[in-house]
């Protein structure tokens, strides 16, 4: 976790921390690019969609759309809502694809009952856990915003949140707001023993309960080294996938197919010929 002098929360609120100079460079940032678009494959990975049809999914802390262009690109349309004027200008420059709607998520979620087929968030609740004004409830701002979330959402759909927890007692109070606005679930936890991959997701189910899934890095429990060289893989593959032209490669497709299978869908077998481009047909 980030040290409470780096963390951008702690240096004021997100609508005037996220100016018009922070936003553009935010988004200009390759690595922050790369990250955000990693983090967004994997809370959609969590959503489970069903195959087959488009999902109108709710993007909260949209920032300037580096999350909802993963969406897109997966088939799915989206609204994103942000807090930041700033960084919704520089959303409507890059022409992203989604709606997008100017409003503080501790208000709440304004729209209709069973809108969204899911929901995902990048590094965006943790905000809510500061008092940025007189009249701010930590508690109270994290309940109203999953009681809206929670129906805002389809019965049996699912929200995944990607957060950076402060500490242990942060972690446990938006959980335990998350559990009282109505939700099951629980934390997925991706690469729990190494210091810079370890992230957390806020996994939620609307409705019925459904089986919290594995964080990734944890499938192998016969030792440490495993589990490390499982982690050192996925990194030099993510390292290499920089930027939009590694689409449908090899190393793209065998991720995507792989994320497939941790989901229980079928997936043709990986043979010499994945990814191999076909000469044209005349």
């Amino acid at each position: 976790m980030a040290s409470s002098g780096r963390r951008p929360e702690h240096r004021g609120p997100p609508e005037l921390f996220y100016d018009e100079t922070e936003a553009r460079k935010y988004t200009q940032n390759s690595r922050v690019a790369e990250i955000q678009a990693q983090m967004a494959a994997r809370a959609v990975e969590l959503l489970a969609l069903p195959e087959g049809r488009p999902c109108l999914l709710l993007d909260v802390g949209c920032g300037s759309g580096l999350s909802g262009e993963h969406i897109s690109e997966e088939g799915h349309c989206w609204i994103g809502v942000d807090i930041s004027r700033a960084m919704l200008d520089v959303a409507v420059e890059r022409e992203v694809e989604g709606d997008l709607l100017l409003a503080d998520m501790g208000d709440g979620i304004p729209f209709r009952p069973g809108t969204f087929d899911g929901c995902i968030s990048i590094s965006a609740v943790q905000w809510l856990c500061n008092a940025d004004k007189k009249s701010h409830s930590p508690p109270k701002r994290l309940y109203w915003f999953f009681s809206t979330l929670y129906t805002a959402l389809a019965r049996g759909s699912r929200a995944v949140l990607q957060l950076y927890p402060e500490n242990s007692e942060q972690l446990e109070l938006i959980t335990a707001q998350a559990m009282r606005a109505g939700f099951t679930g629980g934390m997925v936890i991706d690469y729990p023993n190494s210091a810079k991959a370890k992230k957390f997701f806020l996994c939620l189910f609307v409705g019925a309960s459904g089986t919290l899934p594995k964080g990734l890095g944890t499938e192998c429990a016969d030792g440490e080294e495993i589990h490390q060289a499982k982690f050192t893989q996925e990194r030099i593959r993510f390292r290499n996938a920089k930027g939009k032209s590694v689409k449908k490669s090899r190393d793209w497709i065998l991720e995507k197919k792989e994320r497939r299978r941790r989901q229980g869908k079928e997936v043709r077998a990986d043979t010499k010929y994945t990814g191999r481009k076909r000469r044209p047909q005349f």
